[in-house]
């Protein structure tokens, strides 16, 4: 099944005017590139962040973001300013870089939009887990074991993971980003969590096993 890819440039909903890049936008809409410039530049890494979590692969990454800001550029009429526009970009970014993991895997398991909540069995007992992914991921030490680990997660789950615990986005923000519901997102995060934990339990454990050792 093919990743699923949100396409859908066109807002409905009402405008809000609480977003700090309007001033930027209102410069582009008069004819100042340099503001879309600024806007490069106060977003580059972010999506350079995301992307390389996304794809796995830093050469995919860097040409998921130049495509999503040419994209943007090349749409930013299309914007109606009911999102905030950094909503709206990172959402063009996330697509650019499921499209990379598409041509990358042909036999893409798990599209962007899929569901298996249907009869799923998860564990449940978080209490010997105490450090969060994303505590562990800022140890630069074990960078890449996260990074194979969240190379197992569904598209799914990696993009809600990557934005919500990695990124700092809100639960609200992530939903916009994603189309999704609030209750969607808590639910593909703790999913994304669990998983998480199964895999590197053995390195969360081994300090406590080495203190034990030595008590």
């Amino acid at each position: 099944m093919e990743a699923v890819v949100m396409e859908d440039w066109t807002e409905i909903e009402t405008q809000r005017a609480d977003d700090p890049d309007l001033p930027l936008l209102d410069e582009i809409a008069r004819g100042n590139q340099k503001a879309f410039e600024d806007l490069v530049q106060k977003y580059d890494r972010k999506l350079l962040r995301i992307a390389e979590k996304i794809t796995l692969n830093f050469e995919d990454a860097e040409e998921a973001v130049q495509e999503a800001f040419l994209k943007a550029h090349q749409k930013l009429h299309q914007f109606q300013r009911t999102s905030k526009f950094s909503t709206w970009l990172i959402r063009i970014a996330l697509n650019e870089s499921f499209m990379k993991l598409r041509k990358r895997r042909q036999n893409l398991e798990t599209p962007l939009e899929y569901e298996n909540a249907e009869g799923e069995t998860l564990p449940i007992d978080l209490a010997d887990w105490a450090p969060d992914p994303e505590q562990i991921y800022a140890r630069s030490e074990i960078r890449e074991i996260l990074l194979g680990a969240l190379n197992t997660l569904q598209p799914a789950l990696r993009a809600t993971f990557v934005l919500r615990d990695l990124e700092g986005l809100s639960t609200e923000e992530t939903a916009l980003v994603l189309k999704l519901k609030e209750n969607a997102v808590k639910s593909r995060l703790l999913r994304a969590r669990l998983q998480l934990r199964e895999r590197l339990t053995r390195y969360f454990r081994q300090p406590m096993a080495k203190t034990q050792a030595s008590s």
